[in-house]
């Protein structure tokens, strides 16, 4: 299970239509059910990585060390084997940034996970072309942002626990 973290795992603060990362931990906030469905999704043997761009720290709007505790708070709440971390702004031209694929085929390496029987669930265009680039099945979550995908998922939902109900009577039968 490779998961976004904003707008999936925890609310995105939404100006104009577009979504952003929280800045300040007091902003970060997991999402209803979603601590459930990564519990549920483990006990069914899936392993949980999270994988986010956040490009705030590369442009010098936040820091690495509010990033980590972010993460931090979120690995005390939810059920979570990973966290990959792109920090790098779209000019760096870096591999690990979605759309590109590198977080994911990275973390597979790394943990022996084969792509083609995993899931991406994201809610944006970069995690549906991220997933589809590295062989996984795909979930959208479509919080109604202002930007259009450029690629069709494979799924789409209302939220992660939608998402992880679908994947667990998909994988239990």
């Amino acid at each position: 299970m490779f998961l976004d973290r904003d707008g999936v795992i925890n609310r995105s603060i939404v100006r104009n239509g577009r979504p952003y990362a929280p800045l300040h931990l007091d902003e970060f906030e997991i999402l209803p059910g979603v601590s459930q469905a990564t519990r549920d999704l483990r006990g069914a043997g899936l392993s949980i990585i999270v994988v986010t761009n956040q490009p705030d720290v590369g442009a010098g709007r936040q820091t690495r060390d509010v990033v980590e505790a972010m993460h931090d708070k979120m690995c005390a709440e939810i059920a979570v084997d990973a966290v990959k971390v792109c920090y790098h702004i779209e000019a760096d031209g870096c591999d690990c940034r979605k759309p590109l694929s590198g977080m994911l085929l990275s973390a597979a390496e790394e943990f022996d996970i084969s792509l083609g029987k995993s899931f991406m669930v994201g809610d944006r265009w970069r995690d549906v072309d991220a997933g589809h680039a590295a062989g996984c099945r795909t979930y959208f979550i479509d919080q109604g942002y202002d930007e259009s995908l450029r690629q069709t998922p494979d799924h789409f939902v209302a939220d992660l626990p939608e998402a992880a109900r679908h994947i667990l009577s998909m994988t239990l039968k």
